[in-house]
């Protein structure tokens, strides 16, 4: 993770390295991102970017919990299923991301990277999840990926989303 040279820097000295990591990384998927690149653009020496993070995906791992500690809201696992909700939440992740400055850094994260950076799913949670609530996760991330690869069916991907949620809901009773 990033390294603590990093987190104690000033916060504006944080920033411009975040945008030329947010620059980088919201242009290129990780396979083809370059150090060259985040330090010319941040005006830092290739060292210091190492004395930083560990590597590019280090860089790339931070960067993307940022973003997603800012735009993306979890369910309570462990709650009733609720379809409504579930739905709202989706779309508001999508709206939120589309006018955020991470837009171009989470469609190439799904598009590319997302099985590039380990990430397994917590078990604790998984054995928490009702069946219900952990098919409306699939379906839901499922969602979100077929509209950031195709924008123009997002209004249909949506309806076909809803009416998943609304089955599962009924296939319980």
């Amino acid at each position: 993770m990033v390294k603590s040279t990093f987190i104690n820097l000033p916060q504006a000295k944080k920033d411009l390295i975040q945008q030329a990591l947010l620059n980088e990384f919201g242009t290129y998927p990780l396979q083809e991102a370059q150090v060259a690149r985040i330090v010319k653009d941040a005006g830092i020496a290739r060292g210091t970017f190492y004395k930083y993070f560990i590597d590019l995906k280090d860089a790339y791992q931070y960067l993307y919990l940022c973003a997603m500690a800012e735009l993306h809201i979890p369910i309570q696992h462990t709650s009733a299923y609720k379809p409504q909700l579930i739905y709202n939440m989706v779309v508001d992740f999508i709206k939120q991301t589309q006018c955020s400055k991470y837009v171009n850094l989470i469609r190439i994260h799904i598009l590319y990277n997302e099985s590039m950076v380990n990430h397994p799913f917590p078990s604790a949670l998984l054995s928490q999840l009702s069946a219900q609530n952990w098919s409306a996760m699939v379906l839901s991330h499922g969602a979100i990926r077929m509209i950031f690869e195709n924008p123009q069916q997002e209004k249909v991907v949506l309806e076909r989303f809803r009416s998943g949620l609304e089955l599962l809901e009924k296939g319980a009773n």
